[in-house]
């Protein structure tokens, strides 16, 4: 039988792909967007999204809006969300707003249109750190990093008495430690729709995606993923710039794996009323990420400049343990990061790239986020 599936923030690219997939898959898909400048530019309707999906532009905080765009639907995915941790320091109100009140407008609203399923897109970050282990290979329950260990250029974290910790896996067992009001947001949506899910016997699953990429992702959006910004720079012909010392190390999952996991979330039976890490399952130091990235796009002679400076709210090392994710989903990561670059750079080729990440990373400093 058809669904008719309601993504919310769908003409971002992650929806855009969720779009594509459910299209393909026989569902009817209704998106609706804001159509945000700091994403779309242009204000219009981004050609890479599906032209068979009808869109609905629109405030996800607007009640009459949602409450329309709801109306037929069987099943919604939740992405509406403003991107960006740094950004979220000081657009706070914003980002509330949005992440927070446009999640409560939309489960007020699902009240008088009751859907099959809700799944709702969280982020990483609500972990603050990732998992670490003590020299006794013991997860450690607190891994610190102190401002004045940062400015003085000691970026790994310790453990309670100082000790060092081995970096590991981070499985959704680990306790959410919000380091940014971005994590902050993405942690309140989570948990307003999985108790809203229990609440009203509405299955709800919360995913929580790690670093996104891939094509359509907006490249001039100084606060959008770290590949997206890197690509932004090796466009206008300079080198991406690199905060601590580009070891930490990230997840880097690509974005046809993130939609068809949450494809698969939209149907799982087994899946309802968890938290579930979407990524790779791998990862990779930033500074190797950007000489990859450098190389595909032919810009070998333009290594990562790192800059020896932290940003208020980021944290060291956090990739995923997926073997959840396999076992409510039957979800397996199946693009590996070289296919998954290759494809980004094919798709960058003829794109433009307004590169803005000068002006965010002085407005940062000039707010003291930037050190």
């Amino acid at each position: 039988m058809t669904r008719t599936i309601l993504i919310t923030g769908g003409a971002g690219f992650i929806g855009a792909h969720l779009t594509r997939q459910l299209l393909d898959s026989g569902d009817r898909v209704r998106v609706l967007d804001s159509l945000h400048p700091q994403v779309h530019p242009e204000g219009s309707r981004p050609d890479y999204l599906a032209g068979d999906a009808e869109l609905v532009v629109g405030d996800v905080r607007d009640p009459e809006t949602v409450s329309k765009a709801l109306v037929g639907v069987d099943r919604v995915v939740h992405l509406a969300a403003r991107v960006g941790v740094g950004q979220s320091m000081y657009e706070i109100s914003e980002y509330t707003s949005v992440n927070g009140v446009g999640t409560a407008v939309l489960l007020e609203a699902l009240l008088d249109h009751p859907v099959e399923r809700l799944v709702v897109a969280s982020s990483m970050s609500v972990y603050g750190e990732g998992l670490y282990l003590d020299g006794t290979g013991r997860p450690t329950p607190t891994a610190a990093r102190r401002r004045e260990d940062l400015e003085a250029g000691r970026w790994e974290p310790t453990g309670p008495t100082g000790e060092q910790l081995t970096p590991v896996a981070t499985p959704e067992t680990k306790l959410p430690s919000l380091s940014s009001v971005y994590a902050l947001g993405k942690y309140d949506q989570e948990r307003l729709c999985l108790m809203f899910g229990e609440a009203y016997k509405v299955p709800t699953v919360a995913l929580r995606f790690f670093n996104a990429y891939g094509p359509y992702q907006s490249l001039s959006n100084p606060y959008t993923g770290v590949l997206a910004i890197f690509a932004s720079r090796l466009l206008n012909g300079r080198p991406p710039l690199v905060f601590e010392d580009g070891r930490q190390r990230r997840d880097f999952v690509s974005v046809h794996d993130v939609a068809r996991a949450t494809a698969l979330a939209l149907a799982a039976d087994g899946a309802a009323g968890h938290v579930v890490n979407v990524g790779s399952g791998r990862s990779i130091d930033v500074n190797e990420v950007a000489a990859r990235l450098a190389a595909v796009l032919g810009q070998e002679h333009l290594a990562p400049e790192v800059t020896g400076k932290f940003r208020v709210g980021d944290i060291r090392h956090c990739f995923a343990d997926v073997s959840l994710a396999q076992e409510v989903l039957d979800y397996r990561p199946e693009v590996p990061l070289e296919e998954g670059m290759a494809e980004l750079a094919a798709w960058l080729e003829g794109q433009v790239a307004v590169d803005d990440v000068d002006a965010a990373t002085a407005e940062l400093t000039r707010r003291g986020l930037t050190v």
